[in-house]
């Protein structure tokens, strides 16, 4: 495909046809089997976000669509229903991914020094949650918050003497009982990265703290955390992009309600672009919070990255 020359010292390249058609006899397969996976990706991948943001400055509509610039962009800034939206998931963000990150290593740091079948049984049973359909768990959490005796948290209090909450029909709790959702599960791949973490982490570390006397604390301070500064970036930066499209939970347990409590940015889009059928005000809604997303993570990435290695 290319041939090679040198003139004055100089190497130059050119094209030849029959270069070219013994490369694509050498390689050919190569690209024939990436070619497949390729159009899909163009296919499902690239032309939706495509359409998806010529669809954001358009009035959609099958019949005919009609550009209307900034106006979905502008409709956004002047909802109080969208920034109502924002401030919910900008509060479920806050409220859970620092929490879990924290809950997480912590449930690691219990788990590692257990022997290797312990250590599997607690693997196992803390990421189970993470493969279950997020629609069954909404569904179980919905008998947990049931309003009546028949709810497993008012059972509990009433059991205390206490009287019953009206956990998600309530504006004051809906979110936090979503929020609570979050603290009791959805640890099982943050624990086994951190675990992963932890047994790279050299054993001369520790022997050296040892010499000098080092307590738990100190260990942990200085050389446990440090060098799971990686993982637990990856762990944040995830876990706010997934805090930021939260959906299911909203949709089967609250449908965004009472009074807009449970209303985030994901179900907004939803909500706009499937029951309102407004596909450009859903599409503005949805770049929005992708720019939001990498903001974030492009932050994240510049104060919590680390030259660390070991």
């Amino acid at each position: 495909m290319i041939e090679s020359s040198q003139s004055s010292g100089i190497k130059t390249k050119r094209f030849t046809w029959e270069n070219t058609k013994q490369f694509f006899r050498d390689y050919g397969w190569c690209y024939a089997f990436i070619l497949i996976p390729l159009i899909l990706f163009v296919l499902f991948t690239v032309y939706p976000l495509v359409m998806a943001f010529i669809y954001s400055f358009q009035r959609y509509s099958v019949l005919g669509s009609e550009w209307i610039g900034l106006d979905n962009y502008k409709s956004l800034m002047n909802s109080s229903v969208f920034w109502t939206a924002m401030k919910n998931t900008l509060i479920y963000t806050a409220a859970t991914v620092p929490v879990n990150i924290l809950i997480t290593l912590f449930l690691a740091l219990m788990i590692f020094p257990l022997n290797n079948k312990s250590q599997t049984f607690f693997k196992a049973a803390f990421y189970l949650p993470g493969v279950t359909s997020g629609i069954t768990m909404s569904l179980i959490w919905l008998w947990i918050f049931d309003p009546t005796g028949a709810g497993l948290l008012n059972a509990i209090f009433n059991l205390f003497g206490l009287d019953s909450v009206m956990w998600l029909a309530n504006p004051d709790t809906a979110l936090f009982s979503l929020i609570l959702m979050t603290y009791l599960g959805a640890h099982g791949a943050g624990i086994l990265l951190y675990l992963a973490a932890m047994g790279g982490i050299p054993k001369s570390l520790y022997e050296a703290a040892d010499i000098d006397h080092a307590g738990w604390w100190s260990k942990l301070k200085n050389i446990t955390w440090p060098l799971l500064k990686p993982t637990t970036l990856y762990l944040l930066v995830m876990g706010i992009i997934s805090s930021f499209q939260v959906f299911e939970q909203a949709y089967v347990m609250t449908m965004g309600g009472p009074n807009l409590a449970t209303t985030t940015i994901a179900y907004l889009i939803y909500d706009h672009a499937f029951q309102s059928f407004d596909f450009g005000l859903a599409a503005a809604e949805s770049f929005v919070l992708g720019f939001i997303i990498i903001v974030i993570s492009v932050i994240q990435f510049k104060f919590m990255s680390t030259d660390i290695e070991y």
